[in-house]
């Protein structure tokens, strides 16, 4: 999806394209970002929010991303930007169940979400509800708003954010129906919120022609945006352009909500003026008509200054220290002159800018929490900013339209530059200092979930960095008495190859690190340079700090973080990051033995599914087998083909759960089955004996299968079905139909289960689809949903080679690195040519 940013419009700002034509046909697939923004706004206002964001599903199963952010600058967020649906997070339990959460509190958010307190650790309340019609879900919509402790959301508010999403599920719906799959795989959309405290100044009126795409005004309205009468009407598209880019979907909101409506509708946002400074506007609108006009065809209201008086910024001008505001997305709307002074940069450079953006050492990631901690609740925040040699005191006071921000020169710490955590009791109040070290705390929650080496390394990517302020991290693992580079970001491209394979007899930091067991930190890349004179150096020149990998007295390798300035490392921050690298030690060494492991499981795996199958004369097969890869388990789904005396025998079969059990229990069913078919059993006496066979070996594990033997010559087929998913049928004319096979429960439950037999024919040219359900199961959509796709997708394939089509149905699964459960795919097809020049058949 596609941003309208600065430069770029959004289609609805062409000449007749407003509101009033999206009524005839409902919103396009061009719509979809302003419809998201809309829906987002109007859930925050619904429950009397200060922030939110809409997380919706992607091309990527598994995985949701945040689409819109609201009243919340998204670079300080970037690291929630994506979701993936089985994590502990209550977007991922709402998404999959489709039920609501409400947190009214930290402590209710700790209590049944700590890993989301980890991340976010301030006192705010937070509310989740689906994005689901039907049976169809498309995402999740949130909103952050103050904490009420011990008084859980009402039922009026769960009620009407109920119908925010709901109504926002019922126009995806209509938008999928008529167009491609609603997903969402770009950057985040930021979004104002439309502002509550300001008071107006100006105000002029306006009549917005929805069917031209115009709008005419008088002289306030006019003295506002610094233009004449002379020079209307305007263009919806000239006006979008004065509209900084975060608002200009309140514009759209706006439109479309005062044309669906007969009462007024309001939205304020920020408008450049003709001095190029940014004016914060209130514009109210109704829905109108001209005399002799169509109804709803105009758009009438007023439009209002609401920016600050001479009089506020002549007092605020007196006082001693610096005085600067910032609005909720981080940008500055307001500073005295003393703030000016400290900031060394005059207005004119800082106004509209986003604070952290504009003065390069606010931009520190140490301080990142901090603004975090002001956005998200209402409790004062301080702490120091270091300017070269100088200090700046700073202190953040929230509101909810923005942050008051003050300034004063300050003393240097006692601690460290930039340091994590501030010994004794100096400016830092007990929630600053929970603030600094909660990242810690979520990186140990998070090695705890992390299975593999590289899930380790993107876990000390994403905490571990950010808490620190680095930018660059690289992984050496020990391999015989080699270190081996297993990760690395923020290095220059290739710069680290020339350490990878270094042996413990070398001369270099990330060596000794590990030999003697202690870390090594340098202050900057000069103290580094002294240390170890001829260390090859990038172009970086900020500090190093080299960490021993050791896991209960073993060496397990070295980690390094690098910073893009100097800086010095406090006691405390040396003690923490020494504990880090031993949790690190230990979930890297934990992944590496899984690594091991699981090559292990899934060969012994490998080694009980069929590597060939049977060649015969008008019939090919061929078969498609992908491993889950979450988790360390192995899977039980199973397929085969078997020369039996009555034909043909194709088998599927999907054992409960995962490990190695359910892949025991899967060899056992498959050999059970290959013995009773090559016996000359018929198939109700195969499937009745294999569900006997299962209960004496398991009483409490059940399979599924489908069993279906083709005589290859005429096409007959019987087939019986223990509780597995119904078989596709694709005939020779593309027609692709869901079996409808009647079948007996799974295997392993009754032993006296009855399974009966159908009869069907495959012409020469058709296909036979059998699968399990990793093929069609996602997270968020009914099952049926996903069989349907996999029917359309065997139906559009045309006359491709079988082995084409394999693919092209396993694709998409294929290219899911999060894949929660094994996949097994089985396709026949009945050729009337001679053997020679059937296409070729595989197992893989």
């Amino acid at each position: 999806m596609t941003w309208y940013g600065a430069g770029r419009r959004h289609p609805s700002a062409r000449a007749g394209a407003g509101p009033a034509a999206a009524d005839e046909g409902g919103p396009a697939p061009e719509d979809l970002p302003m419809v998201l923004a809309q829906a987002e706004v109007s859930g925050i206002e619904s429950v009397g929010g200060f922030a939110g964001g809409l997380y919706m599903r992607s091309r990527t199963p598994e995985l949701l991303r945040l689409a819109v952010i609201a009243g919340l600058p998204s670079k300080l967020f970037g690291q929630w930007r994506n979701m993936h649906v089985n994590r502990p997070f209550p977007h991922s339990d709402v998404y999959r169940s489709g039920q609501p959460v409400y947190l009214h509190d930290a402590e209710e958010a700790m209590r049944r979400y700590p890993q989301l307190m980890a991340g976010l650790p301030f006192p705010f309340a937070s509310l989740y509800v689906p994005i689901t019609h039907e049976r169809e879900t498309f995402g999740v919509l949130a909103v952050l708003r103050p904490a009420t402790p011990g008084l859980p959301v009402d039922e009026a508010d769960r009620r009407r954010l109920h119908e925010v999403g709901a109504n926002l599920a019922t126009t995806l719906a209509a938008m999928a129906a008529d167009g491609p799959p609603i997903v969402w795989d770009d950057e985040p959309m930021s979004v104002t919120l439309p502002s509550v405290t300001s008071p107006p100044v100006r105000i002029g009126s306006f009549d917005w022609n929805l069917g031209e795409g115009t709008v005419t005004g008088d002289e306030g309205w006019c003295a506002i945006l610094g233009t004449t009468p002379d020079e209307l009407p305007v263009t919806v598209e000239a006006l979008a352009a004065r509209i900084e880019p975060e608002d200009a979907y309140g514009l759209w909101a706006l439109a479309r909500q005062a044309a669906a409506s007969d009462r007024p509708v309001s939205r304020r946002m920020r408008l450049q003026g003709a001095d190029g400074r940014p004016h914060l506007l209130e514009l109210t609108g109704r829905r109108g008509r001209r005399p002799g006009g169509p109804p709803g065809t105009h758009l009438t209201g007023f439009l209002i200054d609401l920016g600050a008086g001479p009089v506020v910024a002549e007092s605020a001008d007196r006082l001693p220290h610096g005085v600067c505001n910032i609005d909720r997305l981080g940008r500055i709307t307001y500073l005295n002159h003393r703030a000016e002074t400290l900031l060394g940069r005059p207005r004119t450079e800082l106004i509209g800018r986003v604070l952290w953006e504009a003065v390069p050492w606010f931009g520190q990631g140490a301080y990142e929490d901090h603004y975090r901690a002001a956005l998200l609740s209402t409790d004062p925040v301080h702490f120091l900013v270091g300017r070269g040699a100088d200090w700046l005191s700073v202190s953040l006071f929230p509101g909810v339209d923005g942050v008051t921000v003050t300034l004063s020169p300050g003393e240097r710490p006692a601690y460290a530059p930039e340091s994590l955590v501030a010994p004794g009791t100096g400016l830092g109040s007990p929630a600053d200092r929970a603030v600094a070290l909660y990242r810690p705390v979520a990186l140990a929650i998070a090695l705890t979930e992390a299975v593999t080496a590289r899930q380790v390394s993107a876990v000390v990517t994403e905490e571990l960095l950010p808490a620190f302020g680095g930018r660059q991290l690289a992984i050496y693992l020990l391999s015989s008495r080699h270190l081996n580079l297993a990760w690395e970001t923020g290095f220059p491209r290739g710069f680290l190859n020339r350490f990878d394979g270094v042996g413990l007899d070398a001369k270099l930091p990330g060596v000794e690190t590990l030999t003697s067991g202690r870390p090594l930190f340098f202050e900057s890349m000069q103290h580094l340079a002294d240390a170890y004179p001829g260390i090859p150096l990038d172009a970086h020149v900020g500090a190093r700090a080299f960490l021993p990998l050791i896991a209960s007295g073993r060496p397990v390798g070295s980690c390094i973080l690098g910073f893009d300035q100097p800086r010095g490392f406090s006691p405390e921050e040396r003690t923490v990051l020494t504990a880090l690298a031993g949790l690190i030690a230990q979930a890297l060494q934990r992944a590496r033995r899984y690594d091991s492991e699981a090559a292990l499981a899934r060969g012994l795996q490998d080694a009980l599914l069929p590597h060939r199958l049977p060649v015969v004369d008008q019939l090919d097969t061929v078969a498609r087998y992908l491993p889950g890869t979450q988790g360390m388990e192995v899977g039980g789904d199973w397929y085969d083909v078997v020369e039996t005396g009555q034909g043909l025998a194709l088998v599927i079969g999907d054992v409960q759960g995962h490990g190695v059990s359910a892949a025991a229990t899967m060899g056992q069913l498959r050999s059970a089955v290959r013995a009773l078919a090559v016996s000359g059993h018929s198939p109700e006496e195969v499937m009745s004996g294999t569900n006997r066979l299962l209960m004496d070996l398991d009483p409490g594990q059940f399979a599924s299968c489908c069993y279906i033997v083709l005589d290859p010559a005429t096409g007959s087929a019987r087939a019986v079905r223990a509780g597995h998913l119904q078989p596709l049928l694709r005939h020779p004319d593309g027609r692709t139909d869901v079996l409808d096979l009647p079948g007996g429960i799974v295997l392993g439950v009754d032993e006296d289960a009855v399974y009966p037999v159908e009869e069907l024919t495959l012409a020469p040219g058709a296909v036979l689809a059998l699968f399990t359900d990793g093929l069609v199961e996602q997270p968020g959509l009914d099952i049926d949903q996903g069989i349907e796709r996999l029917r359309q997708t065997l139906s559009d394939v045309g006359s491709s080679p079988l082995a084409d089509t394999a693919d092209r149905l396993i694709n998409e699964a294929r290219r899911n690195p999060d894949r929660p459960d094994d996949i097994a795919l089985l396709l026949s097809a009945r050729w009337s040519e001679p053997s020679g020049t059937r296409p070729a058949r595989g197992a893989r």
